[in-house]
């Protein structure tokens, strides 16, 4: 196994339940660069580590097929994660407003120290720092070089983790041995789950602070909508960050490689159509668009939208005035110029396809005896533990089949 994060222990763990099963001798190595283990999981969810989400299906994902990823999903789906950490001797709650699932004791660490226990349990042995730097396959065995010598092995799990907070060590090279061993790599690979940058003097990075719910659309060259997010949206000292940011970051940095004319759109009232907004303008009076609008928003984000539009603030508020309000309220387009890159991004976006992997054993269809899990994989979740149960599925199906391979 070549990473020891969230899925890679996940796969050791299965490979060596199921060898115990088996009745066979453990025989199940982990290999990490990383002097300590588990630096992603430690930071995951604010410290908090959000395991999984309540309800997760293929809709929650991005990157390879649907087909593809609900099959992979289907094999060990959320009751199933629930069940192994309690069995784990962890609890979770459900977070009420967002169906994400935590450990009861909030602490990452408590789902770090269980994930080690039950590989310490199965009989897998974990070396680190041991950063695998060349993969090679003669047609029954693997050699992996790492920086204490060589190892050989009959097969492997590539769970190295994508690009995203390379600090952790999924610096991308995990793509690098996957391109050794004949697999092609999804382009572009890019940054997922990550805040955008706005141009230096934008209004929005006058708000620092502010948090509200927000709608992002993503329009192609066309005016056809790509994608849309939901949720709460944070406005950053660099431009735009939260929940709907994230979710919409993936889908929008693609977009600049494949459709560089897109168009992405925000929304400050999801909840207010654009006729009633135009009407409650209407009927504002003398009292002007602020007395309107900081009913909603605040009474800064109020008259910087009115400036953005070239509407006055207060006194009457002329038709085209008006409509040029409703459509920078509910339509603004953002000129977003980049992102914080992969040391803050969450996720990837790209990496091996599902369609060079057997599905029902994670082993590639171009190298026998390898096998995937996680993040190495072209999908990637939205924000709210999608990603981790992406994490289990994958490395309980790689690493029950590995355990049984030849």
């Amino acid at each position: 196994m070549v990473g020891a994060g969230a899925a890679g222990l996940f796969s050791a763990i299965w490979a060596g339940r199921t060898q115990a099963a088996e009745r066979r001798a453990p025989s199940v190595v982990g290999l990490d660069g990383a002097r300590k283990l588990g630096a992603k999981v430690l930071v995951s969810g604010g410290g908090r580590c959000n395991v999984t989400h309540w309800r997760v299906d293929e809709r929650d994902f991005a990157g390879s097929t649907p087909p593809a990823i609900r099959k992979v999903l289907g094999r060990f789906p959320v009751e199933r994660t629930v069940e192994f950490f309690k069995s784990a001797g962890v609890e979770f709650y459900r977070e009420p407003d967002t169906g994400k699932l935590f450990p009861e004791s909030d602490s990452a660490r408590s789902i770090l120290d269980a994930l080690l226990r039950e590989t310490d349990a199965a009989g897998a042995r974990l070396v680190h720092p041991a950063k695998v730097t060349r993969i090679e396959h003669d047609g029954e065995r693997f050699r992996l070089d790492t920086g204490v010598g060589s190892i050989s092995a009959r097969r492997v799990i590539l769970a190295t983790g994508g690009k995203s907070l390379p600090k952790s060590g999924s610096d991308g090279s995990g793509f690098a041995l996957a391109s050794m061993l004949g697999h092609s790599i999804t382009a572009p690979v890019v940054p997922a789950l990550v805040p955008l940058v706005l141009p230096a003097g934008h209004f929005i990075r006058d708000l620092t602070g502010l948090a509200l719910p927000c709608r992002f659309t993503l329009l192609s060259a066309k005016g056809k909508p790509v994608a849309t997010s939901l949720g709460s949206t944070l406005c950053t000292h660099t431009g735009l960050s939260g929940p709907a940011t994230l979710d919409i970051s993936r889908h929008w940095i693609v977009s600049r490689v494949t459709d560089p004319a897109a168009r992405l759109l925000l929304d400050w009232l999801p909840e207010i159509p654009e006729a009633p907004l135009e009407q409650m303008l209407l009927e504002s009076g003398a009292k002007g668009a602020v007395s309107v609008l900081r009913q909603q928003l605040t009474e800064r984000l109020a008259r910087h939208l009115c400036a953005a539009a070239a509407a006055p603030p207060t006194g009457d508020l002329p038709r085209e005035a008006r409509r040029r309000l409703v459509a920078a309220v509910k339509g603004m387009e953002l000129a977003v110029v980049g992102d914080r890159g992969f040391g803050i991004a969450e996720a990837t976006a790209g990496g091996v396809p599902l369609a060079e992997v057997r599905l029902d054993s994670m082993e590639s269809r171009i190298c026998t005896g390898l096998h995937f899990a996680g993040e190495v994989l072209d999908v990637d979740g939205r924000i709210g533990g999608f990603n981790f149960q992406w994490a289990w599925a994958s490395g309980f199906v790689a690493g029950t089949a590995a355990a049984r391979g030849p």
